[in-house]
């Protein structure tokens, strides 16, 4: 006689709420930002949030450092406008709404094709392969021009066919929504990913590849077809720029573009699966924002990562997850004095350093318009010794004092940590 055994498994409350307050961002963000520009950059926000976990896949996931992610979502932007352009003129029956799905399969088809060259090695080898893949794939963007368009790159008009529902394209708030709902179901599939056979396996090829080898998986396998996958979502991202923007130009397969994926989803946090989230909002924030307020922003950017590095090199997210534990523990409230002296004495480093790198620039590019430099409401002079002087007296006052406030924080980390961790061998123990 067989016996039957029912169980029963609650539902995950917590992740329910998480899933439906992000909706819930995602809809109601444009009524709350209504702007053009702010419509536009949550827009560009969505579509760097499914580049970043899409890059994610292979840095965070996979351990495998690409230099090149760009060619993918630049390619994918490529196939998808020049399918745009299809639709326009006839020759292909297509909604508008299904063009970042032709995006994802061309990103998916050129990771099968450079992929399996790429992950025929690991570590540093499969670092230079994929950076010699982007430089390749950015060289023939400014000599094939026929496919590429040359500098000028390639136009297309998104306002095509038969409007569906009232639905042209033409607002931007309604590009922004297709660009939502992609989002949506990209990041709940990439999450889904993470939890299947292939993707627990992909950890462990990240974490132990040798003895991944001896319990009889073929790692190169394994980092190949995760390739894939990250190729397919990255030509969806590439896709949905292609419709927000309408032009495609050599840019979106530069080194630049690969850097930014790199750099911010090492800021937001590979290792855990909402970090790159949080790094796509700062791409568009840097690249849109920052770039607008000072010609030195790429310097800046430079700078915090060379802070998050040192500091922080589990990016944001391990901060706010090494805080949510604390706080678990109701020990939290004790760290705000300390947070408090490290953000002012943070600011009074960024300040000096800001004020001295505001006028380098100034005396290398403005120097026609004399040696004012207007920094937050105070006017300096870039060849007057006392600006200098000040600067540099703010930035290392500041540096000293973030360092002391620094050194004493940790302590009182350190003594938090233990102590949390006697609590947890006490409950283990009754």
């Amino acid at each position: 006689m067989t016996t039957t055994y029912y169980r029963f498994k609650p539902y995950n409350v917590g992740r329910w709420l998480i899933w439906s307050l992000f909706a819930l961002v995602l809809a109601f963000a444009p009524s709350v930002f209504s702007s053009n520009l702010s419509v536009s950059m949550l827009a560009q926000m969505g579509i760097a949030i499914i580049a970043c976990l899409s890059y994610n896949i292979l840095l965070g996931q996979g351990g495998m450092l690409s230099f090149g992610h760009a060619v993918y979502t630049g390619l994918g932007s490529y196939v998808a406008i020049h399918a745009l352009l299809k639709v326009s003129d006839g020759a292909l029956d297509l909604p508008v709404s299904l063009i970042p799905i032709v995006g994802g399969v061309a990103g998916m088809f050129f990771a099968v094709l450079f992929g399996y060259v790429s992950t025929k090695k690991s570590g540093t080898p499969f670092a230079m392969i994929t950076l010699g893949m982007a430089e390749l794939v950015f060289a023939m963007s400014l000599m094939f021009s026929e496919f590429f368009g040359g500098e000028a790159g390639i136009t297309a008009d998104r306002v095509v066919g038969d409007p569906v529902w009232g639905i042209t394209y033409g607002p931007n708030v309604q590009v922004y929504y297709l660009v939502a709902a992609y989002t949506f179901v990209c990041v709940a599939l990439m999450f889904a990913f993470t939890r299947t056979p292939l993707g627990r396996i992909l950890n462990a090829v990240r974490d132990n590849p040798e003895r991944v080898e001896f319990i009889g998986y073929n790692t190169q396998k394994v980092r190949y077809l995760a390739f894939i996958i990250a190729g397919f979502f990255a030509g969806i991202a590439g896709g949905l720029g292609a419709i927000l923007f309408e032009i495609v130009t050599a840019e979106v397969v530069g080194p630049l573009r690969s850097g930014g994926y790199l750099l911010f989803t090492f800021l937001g946090g590979a290792t855990f699966f909402f970090g790159p989230i949080i790094g796509g909002v700062l791409m568009v924030l840097a690249f849109v924002l920052l770039s607008e307020i000072t010609k030195a922003w790429l310097l800046y950017l430079g700078l915090v990562f060379l802070f998050m590095v040192m500091y922080a090199p589990g990016g944001i997210a391990s901060l706010i997850m090494m805080n949510l534990r604390v706080a678990a523990f109701g020990r939290l409230r004790e760290l705000w004095v300390s947070y408090l002296a490290l953000a002012v004495t943070g600011l009074v480093v960024l300040v000096g350093a800001g004020a001295m790198i505001e006028m380098v620039y100034h005396l290398q590019l403005n120097s026609a318009m004399g040696d004012a430099v207007r920094f937050l409401g105070v006017e300096l002079h870039a060849q007057q010794a006392t600006s200098w002087f000040g600067a540099a007296f703010v930035a290392l006052t500041g540096l000293g004092l973030f360092e002391l406030t620094r050194k004493h924080f940790l302590a009182q980390w350190s003594d938090i940590q233990t102590d949390i961790e006697k609590e947890i061998k006490r409950r283990e123990t009754h």
